[in-house]
């Protein structure tokens, strides 16, 4: 039995361990906050911790989020020990908590820590990632490794961009609507993807953003030869993004780890526009495209849009770079190596 810490911030943690998880050869209980599944062995739904109270969060610099005056966050690291004490897994995955990554190894079960972007060097990160037997990281080494992670070398793989529909058949574009404007001329650069009208889609996350009604009304106003679709919290949800990804000519996306894998499935043209996150985490996944040519990069909800989608037409980006193909796979791999015992480089 491997156990899986899955945050429940957005749901890209847990797609990711979705995707991995049916890739590995033994059970895995899902520890978190966010509804039961049916797609893992087990699941403890756990407390949780962002009802109450946040003094003290971060004692002396050395947690993220440990404070003294909630009840739910002792709760929720209660539940997680009475489960190590009685079930004793091989190795639990946690993607991410430098609490649950103490804890879990402090009770003598080793653990595999999910690496995230950006600046990592405060010590409450040191000390996760040294306590941890392996690290994952799901993008390319080949095109990105932050300081923390180079100190660390013998001990992370890096799996590439893991995206849940990595290995499915690509569906059709959609027919074009009828209503939609006509598209302007193109070159063979800059040809649509299918017949019709060129499109761009909105892909929104639910691990929240500052773009509002107003600025999607902007953008569709100063691009007339273009018909927008929305999916998220500002459109429509959808439990499958693939046939919308393959069916556009440039997809708008935030920089988190899932978006951009997705993107690199469907090998369509990005513009990628960084939320606001902890220690700059979707900052440098975007540096990182605009470096590599893979995206056209804003740091802001742009006005010149009609400009933008123009720069993202001519692009013809190399998503095969970010190795969504059989990153799952990879990741699993390490993770196993790691419950036997070895070190997956």
């Amino acid at each position: 039995m491997i156990g899986w810490y899955v945050h429940h911030q957005g749901r890209g943690h847990l797609h990711r361990a979705r995707a991995i998880t049916a890739h590995l050869d033994e059970d895995v209980t899902v520890l978190s906050t966010l509804p039961r599944e049916d797609w893992a062995a087990d699941w403890l739904e756990l407390p949780r911790d962002d009802v109450e109270g946040r003094t003290d969060a971060s004692p002396g610099g050395r947690l993220h989020y440990a404070p003294v005056d909630n009840l739910g966050h002792t709760e929720r690291l209660a539940a997680i020990a009475s489960w190590v004490t009685r079930v004793r897994p091989r190795l639990v995955v946690v993607d991410v908590s430098v609490e649950v990554t103490v804890l879990v190894r402090t009770l003598g079960i080793p653990v595999v820590v999910m690496a995230m972007p950006g600046d990592r060097d405060d010590a409450p990160h040191e000390l996760g990632h040294d306590l941890a037997r392996a690290i994952v990281a799901p993008w390319p080494g080949e095109l990105y490794q932050p300081g923390y992670l180079r100190r660390r070398a013998d001990k992370v793989t890096y799996a590439g961009g893991i995206s849940r529909h990595a290995g499915r058949p690509l569906p059709a574009p959609a027919p074009a609507t009828a209503t939609a404007a006509a598209s302007p001329a193109t070159t063979a650069a800059t040809a649509p993807r299918h017949d019709g009208p060129r499109r761009v889609l909105l892909l929104g996350g639910a691990g929240g953003s500052r773009l509002g009604p107003a600025d999607l009304d902007a953008a569709r106003a100063a691009t007339p030869g273009w018909q927008w679709t929305v999916a998220g919290p500002l459109g429509e949800w959808h439990a499958d993004v693939l046939p919308l990804l393959v069916s556009t000519d440039v997809a708008v996306i935030a920089a988190g780890q899932n978006s951009v894998a997705d993107v690199a499935v469907a090998g369509c043209r990005a513009v990628v526009i960084a939320e606001d996150r902890p220690f700059d985490e979707q900052r440098a996944t975007a540096g990182v495209l605009a470096q590599h040519g893979l995206a056209v990069v804003r740091e802001a909800w742009p006005t010149d849009w009609a400009a933008v989608l123009d720069e993202a037409m001519a692009l013809d980006p190399a998503w095969e770079r970010w190795r969504a193909d059989g990153a799952a796979a990879r990741a699993a791999q390490a993770i196993q190596a790691a419950a036997d015992g070895v070190v997956a480089r």
